[in-house]
């Protein structure tokens, strides 16, 4: 390619979802209520886990950590989806709209692997109850912890460095409301084939992988619930064990839906409304489904809010 017949790619312009003003003037005041809903209730479970000793257990420190992630990855993307709705521009920077992408995907994938690790805290939990304590010590929570974000930094960079390498001319507008990386490679003038495959294998491991081990754990739990003599206790724990697995069902759908299939270069508009619920609607319902139905968790959130804690434990306590 001539090069001096070729205009490099600056900024580009997030298609998004063509809507009449009315329409994005909803859409605005939807996402404006559902970010915020998110913001406070993961904010408060980070909050209250941390004030509220007896929330000092395994099972808060992953839920809190969960909490901190959702805040991250609808902040990546929802913020600059409002300021391009109230003000009718579309654009973000080369950089922007690159770091936008890595970050979407560094947190996602480090979501996943949190999962199968909330997923194997629950299975001790349940089916070593008398183990529990001996086995998730602080220190192998912070492992776990510190490998769900290696994972997840692992499986991204190599993709985000070759993207990064890519020519980009000529068209530059996304046809999407934030830079995903499929639409984004189709403005790529070089060659994108090994990136796609590069996406598609890591994408297909780390997803595959883990949803495999949330399923084997989560599978092992009932199990475990059907040999509960108590009918109220088999409900009860069921009932939790249902819920954890809603959101599982509903992450990994989604990011299977977008990612795992091999032909991602028709129907990409299908994949806006996936990407939304994924990226929206999952981060807002975390909260609700994990803590807010607690009966313990409320019961910290009365004292974080009417007395505050004079004291913190330092360590973990089995939940």
């Amino acid at each position: 390619m001539d090069g001096g017949n070729v205009t490099l790619v600056t900024e580009f312009i997030l298609l998004g979802i063509p809507l009449t003003y009315d329409f994005q003037v909803l859409l605005f005041v939807i996402l404006s209520i559902c970010y915020a809903i998110t913001l406070v209730g993961n904010a408060t479970i980070i909050v209250v886990s941390l004030s509220d000793a007896q929330l000092h257990t395994p099972m808060y420190f992953f839920l809190s950590n969960l909490a901190f992630l959702d805040i991250s990855f609808t902040s990546a993307i929802v913020p600059k989806v409002l300021f391009n709705l109230i003000s009718g521009s579309k654009a973000i920077s080369y950089y922007g709209c690159l770091a936008q992408s890595y970050i979407y995907f560094l947190l996602g994938t480090t979501e996943f692997l949190l999962l199968a690790m909330m997923s194997f805290d629950r299975y001790v939990a349940i089916c070593h109850p008398l183990r529990y304590g001996t086995i998730m010590k602080p220190k192998l929570c912070l492992k776990m912890i510190f490998c769900s974000w290696l994972g997840g930094f692992m499986d991204t960079i190599a993709q985000t460095i070759l993207t990064f390498r890519l020519p980009f001319c000529g068209s530059n507008v996304i046809n999407h409301y934030f830079c995903d990386v499929a639409p984004l490679l189709k403005l790529a003038c070089g060659d994108t084939h090994i990136i796609s495959m590069l996406d598609f294998i890591l994408a297909s491991s780390l997803v595959l992988g883990s949803l495999f081990f949330s399923l084997v754990s989560y599978g092992c739990i009932i199990s475990a619930i059907v040999k509960i003599s108590s009918a109220f206790g088999r409900r009860k724990t069921f009932s939790t064990c249902a819920s954890h697995l809603t959101v599982v069902f509903i992450v990994y759908g989604s990011c299977i839906f977008m990612c795992v299939r091999p032909s991602k270069n028709s129907k990409v508009d299908s994949t806006k409304i996936v990407a939304l619920l994924n990226s929206i609607v999952t981060p807002l319902l975390n909260p609700f489904i994990y803590s807010f139905r607690n009966k313990i968790f409320k019961e910290a959130l009365k004292r974080t809010i009417i007395i505050k804690p004079t004291s913190r434990a330092k360590s973990f306590k089995p939940s």
